[in-house]
């Protein structure tokens, strides 16, 4: 039964620089509580490092949103930056999601975040966790037949977790992670439903939560993100996650050319500015490589600059303002998009279509 869809869509010498001026296979299926045969579970009940100790399958309810129209070589890392507390970009592709849940493929790149905590998540981390939430979708669990309420008209009844007076919605990275929580609280009539992560968000949004609890019986890879954040994820994320989801998409001869025509569309933007301790001025970060080629850093959404630890501070940047700083200066070589990872980018051949609004507006 379909569920939902998911949407269609440097060299080693990198230094980083201020420049001064596929289809998720969707369906339901029910969990097995004996899981995998590496699986664990967790039984920590610390209230600090394990935020929901009373997990239940709530009667909140949220409805599925059924099937979701899809269609809106190794390369060098992108720089790293020279401040220690830097994040160390990820790799340029997504890994490809295994079904450790059949006909349910997992979030790879929500998993590897929420694998990276040890112990008490730092707020960089958590940063990490919440950019690598918005590239996709994740598993709900739902309190009995998921396919039958769905048949039935019926409203979804979803685990929820309790802190004090605060009801947080559970939701899981993988079908492994959805298997561990089954196999702390022992209750086998449990579905296990794939959504879209924006649909889950404004449902959370729209509810008397306090935020998300992902992966919560993963041990240290779990992770709690209120709705505060929850918010302004949100409200500066595109709608339509174009860029995100065409980067984490497997990579074809077209994904560069989907990630111009969604910036062409008005998908949002930032780029990261500083300011030079020297001279007080205001910095642009661009990256350039060992070769002298430079590409201004562009990104998709403020976490996946603040994500990257280096202090810089995001500045919205319209499509108009990006054609004309790229048609002004002919020694960019293009854009690095994204550049924390899942990374691409994008040549002046590329970007034709960008600079043909610069040649309009003359």
């Amino acid at each position: 039964m379909a569920l939902f869809s998911r949407r269609k869509n440097s060299d080693s010498g990198d230094v980083s620089a201020h420049r001064p001026e596929g289809v998720i296979e969707p369906g339901e299926q029910p969990v097995d509580p004996s899981g995998p045969d590496d699986a664990t579970v967790s039984d920590s009940t610390d209230a600090e490092a394990a935020p929901v100790p009373n997990v239940t399958i709530s009667t909140s309810s949220f409805r599925g949103v059924g099937a979701v129209d899809a269609t809106p070589a190794a390369d060098a890392a992108p720089p790293v930056a020279a401040r220690p507390s830097a994040r160390q970009p990820g790799p340029m592709e997504a890994p490809e999601g295994f079904e450790s849940i059949p006909g349910l493929r997992d979030n790879a790149l929500l998993a590897t975040a929420l694998g990276e905590i040890s112990g008490q998540a730092e707020a960089a981390q958590l940063l990490n966790v919440a950019r690598q939430l918005l590239q996709g979708h994740v598993f709900l669990r739902v309190k009995g037949d998921a396919r039958a309420l769905l048949a039935e008209g019926k409203d979804l009844p979803l685990a929820i977790a309790t802190r004090g007076e605060e009801q947080l919605v559970l939701a899981y990275s993988s079908g492994q992670a959805l298997t561990q929580s089954v196999q702390a609280d022992g209750d086998r009539d449990t579905s296990a439903m794939g959504q879209p992560v924006m649909a889950l968000l404004r449902h959370v949004l729209g509810g008397p939560y306090a935020g998300v609890v992902l992966d919560h019986a993963s041990g240290d890879a779990r992770a709690v993100l209120p709705t505060a954040l929850l918010e302004r994820m949100v409200s500066e994320a595109d709608p339509d996650l174009r860029i995100k989801t065409a980067l984490s998409e497997k990579r074809t001869e077209s994904t560069a050319s989907t990630v111009v025509d969604a910036i062409l569309a008005g998908a949002p933007l930032w780029i990261a500015v500083n300011q030079a301790a020297e001279d007080g001025r205001v910095g642009v970060a661009e990256s350039r490589t060992a070769t002298g080629e430079r590409y201004l850093e562009v990104f998709s959404h403020p976490l996946e600059l603040l994500a990257l630890g280096r202090g810089d501070q995001p500045v919205p940047l319209k499509t108009e303002q990006l054609a004309k700083a790229i048609a002004g200066d002919d020694g960019l070589t293009g854009l690095l998009v994204d550049p924390a990872g899942p990374w691409i980018r994008l040549n002046r051949d590329d970007l034709a279509g960008v600079l043909e609004l610069a040649e309009g507006a003359q």
